[in-house]
């Protein structure tokens, strides 16, 4: 992983017994090096209803990217200061990111077979407190950006230069919270800040102009990136102008209906 920090060795966390509440020891790393091809064999690991099967893929190339190329995060420094911050804000549908994290040593992958059961650390939108190295309960779509906005403005005024990425969909937009966002990431210049936002044309009202427009005119610099290139995908993380926020549109295979 292209992280800058040093290959870490197995490490213990505490977690919460949802049965019993009280703390259990969880083992959420293992040493064993694992990469992309391995994803689809770690997410059918995860069965039970209300997968949100398209949710998940959708976003599976560019969670891959983020944490093997992109995000400066180590599972054996969770509570590093200066680690880069992701949040997911498209929280429902979360294989693909679980699958990563067991792949990128955050989770042991033994953790996904209950994944969504009563007495599971991963639950159907991620919980901070049980999952290790998610920053954010997911809930409400929405969300997620107004706290990456507060994140990165956090950071700024502690004197920090971590990154911060938030994850969001395309129908996920439609929710006005996240105008608001957008406006003042633009106006407040938060050149820290990156927004994906995970196009498989699942809008209700739609974009005129496109996405990156709206983004745009509120003063972000913006690109669209196809959301199944690696390499583009890294290029297009790489190529904002460092004095404002960046937005990637990500566009992806339409979603069956």
């Amino acid at each position: 992983m292209r992280t800058g920090y040093p290959v870490p060795g197995p490490i213990i966390r505490r977690a919460l017994d949802l049965k019993s509440g009280s703390g259990v020891t969880v083992v959420v790393m293992t040493s064993v090096s694992r990469g992309f091809a391995d994803l689809g064999r770690l997410m059918t690991r995860m069965t039970g209803d209300e997968k949100h099967g398209p949710s998940a893929t959708s976003t599976l190339d560019v969670l891959w990217v983020l944490y093997d190329r992109v995000l400066r995060v180590d599972p054996a420094r969770l509570d590093d200061p200066d680690r880069d911050r992701f949040l997911l804000s498209k929280g429902h549908g979360p294989m693909a990111y679980y699958a990563v994290l067991a792949a990128k040593g955050f989770l042991d992958p033994a953790v996904l077979d209950g994944f969504g059961g009563y007495h599971s650390l991963l639950g159907h939108h991620p919980d901070r407190t049980l999952v290790p190295g998610v920053e954010i309960g997911a809930g409400s779509l929405g969300h997620g950006l107004g706290l990456a906005v507060g994140t990165a403005l956090g950071l700024r005024i502690s004197g920090r230069t971590a990154r911060v990425v938030v994850l969001t969909g395309d129908a996920e937009l439609d929710e006005g919270s996240n105008m608001e966002a957008i406006q003042y990431a633009g106006r407040a210049g938060l050149d820290r800040l990156t927004a994906v936002v995970v196009d498989n044309d699942s809008t209700t009202t739609g974009w005129p102009g496109g996405i990156a427009a709206r983004f745009a005119i509120e003063g972000w610099s913006t690109v669209d990136v196809d959301g199944r290139d690696h390499d583009a995908l890294e290029r297009a993380f790489a190529t904002g102008t460092g004095d404002r926020p960046h937005a990637v549109v990500a566009h992806v295979e339409k979603k069956d209906s």
